[in-house]
C-alpha cells in the first residue's frame, strides 16, 4: 500500500479516467507525452555533445596558444 490507497481504489480511479477521456484520447496523450520526453532527451544529448565540442576546441586553442608562445621565445 502506498499512502493508504489500495489497489481497488486505483482501479476505480483508472476506470473513471478512461470513462471521462476515452481510450483513444488517453492513447494520444500518452504518445504526445512520449514524443515530448524523447525530444527533451535528444535536446539534452545535443547540448552535452555541443558542450564537449566547445571544451575540445577550447583545449586545442589553449594548446596552440601555448605552442606559439614557446616558439616565439626560442
Amino acid at each position: 500500500m502506498m499512502a493508504g490507497i489500495s489497489i481497488w481504489q486505483l482501479v476505480i480511479i483508472l476506470g473513471i479516467v478512461v470513462l471521462l477521456f476515452g481510450t483513444k484520447k488517453l492513447r494520444n496523450i500518452g504518445s504526445d507525452l512520449g514524443g515530448a520526453i524523447k525530444g527533451f532527451k535528444g535536446a539534452m544529448k545535443d547540448g552535452e555533445d555541443e558542450a564537449k565540442s566547445i571544451e575540445k576546441k577550447d583545449a586545442e586553442t589553449t594548446v596552440n596558444a601555448t605552442t606559439q608562445k614557446e616558439e616565439t621565445k626560442h
